[in-house]
C-alpha cells in the first residue's frame, strides 16, 4: 500500500515554512499542460456543514505536479503558483467558490496536493520564493497564533492522483476543526472520514478533559495536534518520557519482535539504544516526547523498506500505548489501543470519533490499517463533503 508519509512529505510545518508535496519514490504521472483545462476526474463538493451557507464556504486545491508548485483555477486548468499572484495585501486569491447552491462539480487534475476548506472567510496563501529561487506557497498553520490564518475556520484533505490511481485521505495530523468525509468511486465505492453525530463537540470535549491536552483546544475553532502543541508551549515536552523509559526498561530484558513487509526483526535493549536483528540491522536511540508524536527524529522513517516500517510500528505502539503490553508488534486489536492513562488523548479522540474507527491522529497511523485513507486503481470519481458539525 501507498502511505501518506510516501505520498505526502514535505507540507508545512509552521507559517513561514516553504511547502510542497512530493510523492517519494513514484511518479506523479502526466499532468495536463499548464494553463490547459486538464484531463482528471469530477470532484464533487457537498457542504453539509449546516453551519455555513455555500457563499460562505471557499476551497482551494494546491500542491506539486511532480516538477512544481501548482494550484486549481475555477475552471480546471493546472497553473503554476507564481509570486506575481500575490495581491495588494500581499497574499494570493486562489479561493474557488461553490455554486449557489447544492453540489460543486470541479475538475480534479493528476496532482498531489491538498483540498482545503475555508468557512465564513477566505485563506490567506502566500507566494514566496524558495531556497531554489522556485516559486512556492506558505500553507495555512492554524496551529501557530501569528498565523494570517489562525482566525479562519479551516480545514483539508490530501490526495495524490495520478496514472495509477487516486490515494486520498482526511488528516488531523496538524489538527482538528471541520469535519470531513471523502467518498472515492471507482472499482469500488469507499468511504472514510464520516464522524458520529454530535462528534465533533466530543473531540473538543475529550481532549480538554484529558490531562495536559486542555490548551490545545482552541475555543469551537480548531484542536491542536499535540505535537504542534509542544513546539508552541501547549503541551508538555517530557509527556510521553515514563512510557518510553518503561519500554526501553522493558526489553532490557526480554526480546521484542517487530513484523513487517521484510520480514521479523527482534530487539532488545543494550547500552541506550533498542537494537533489532533479523532481514537488516536496525538500531534507535531512545526518542523524546516530540519524536513520539512527529515520528521523527530518533524515529525517523526513511523509504527503505527496513528502517522506515521498524520505526513506523514503535511509533505508532507508542502513540497508541501498546508497546510495553505487546511484545508482539504491529498490536491490531484497536481495542487494546490508548488503554493507558499516559497516552495520545488527541489521537484517543479522534478514533472514537469516526464512524469507521479510522482516523490520521499522528503521522504513523497507518500502521496496521487504522488511517483514514483509501485508494483506487481505477477512480472514476471523488466527493468531499462538509459533514455536520
Amino acid at each position: 500500500m501507498i502511505t501518506r508519509r510516501t505520498l505526502l512529505g514535505g507540507l508545512a510545518a509552521g507559517a513561514a515554512t516553504v511547502s510542497g508535496i512530493a510523492v517519494a519514490g513514484r511518479a506523479i504521472g502526466a499532468p495536463a499542460p499548464l494553463g490547459e483545462a486538464a484531463a482528471g476526474m469530477p470532484l464533487h463538493i457537498v457542504n453539509n456543514s449546516g453551519n455555513y451557507a455555500n457563499s460562505a464556504v471557499w476551497i482551494y486545491i494546491v500542491g506539486n505536479d511532480g516538477t512544481q508548485q501548482v494550484r486549481v483555477t475555477p475552471e480546471g486548468e493546472l497553473k503554476p503558483v507564481a509570486v506575481s499572484d500575490n495581491g495588494a495585501d500581499g497574499f494570493t486569491d486562489y479561493a474557488i467558490p461553490l455554486a449557489a447552491s447544492g453540489p460543486t462539480t470541479l475538475q480534479l487534475p493528476q496532482m498531489s496536493g491538498r483540498i482545503y476548506t475555508a468557512l465564513g472567510s477566505k485563506l490567506k496563501f502566500k507566494a514566496v520564493e524558495d531556497g531554489n529561487g522556485k516559486a512556492a506557497l506558505a500553507y495555512p498553520a492554524g496551529w501557530v497564533s501569528s498565523d494570517p490564518n489562525y482566525d479562519v475556520l479551516h480545514d483539508c484533505a490530501e490526495f495524490t492522483y495520478n496514472a495509477g490511481g487516486m490515494y486520498c485521505n482526511t488528516t488531523m495530523v496538524d489538527m482538528f476543526s471541520v469535519p470531513l468525509a471523502i467518498k472515492l468511486t471507482g472499482a469500488k465505492d469507499q468511504t472514510t472520514g464520516t464522524l458520529k453525530d454530535g462528534a465533533r463537540a466530543k473531540v473538543f470535549a475529550d481532549v480538554k478533559a484529558a490531562e495536559g491536552f486542555d490548551k490545545l483546544v482552541i475555543g469551537d475553532k480548531r484542536v491542536i495536534a499535540p505535537g504542534h502543541g509542544l513546539d508552541s508551549g501547549l503541551f508538555g515536552k517530557d509527556y510521553f518520557a515514563p512510557a518510553i523509559d518503561d519500554a526501553w526498561s522493558a526489553y532490557a530484558g526480554k526480546d521484542l519482535k517487530v513484523t513487517t513487509n521484510a520480514g521479523t526483526f527482534t530487539g532488545r535493549v543494550s547500552a541506550g539504544k533498542l537494537s533489532f536483528t533479523g532481514p537488516a540491522t536496525v538500531a534507535f536511540d531512545k526518542p523524546s516526547t516530540r519524536d513520539v508524536l512527529f515520528c521523527d527524529g530518533a524515529l525517523a522513517a526513511p523509504n527503505d523498506g527496513t528502517t522506515g516500517p521498524v520505526a513506523a510500528i514503535l511509533g505508532a505502539a507508542l502513540n497508541r500505548s501498546t508497546l510495553v503490553s505487546a511484545a508482539a508488534q504491529p498490536a491490531t486489536d484497536p481495542a487494546a489501543f490508548y488503554q493507558e492513562q499516559l497516552t495520545n488523548h488527541y489521537a484517543k479522540a479522534m478514533h472514537a470519533a469516526t464512524a469507521d474507527g479510522k482516523a490520521y491522529g499522528f503521522a504513523f497511523d497507518d500502521v496496521a490499517g487504522f488511517a483514514s485513507y483509501i485508494e483506487d486503481g481505477a477512480p472514476k470519481e471523488i466527493t468531499l463533503t462538509l459533514t455536520p458539525f
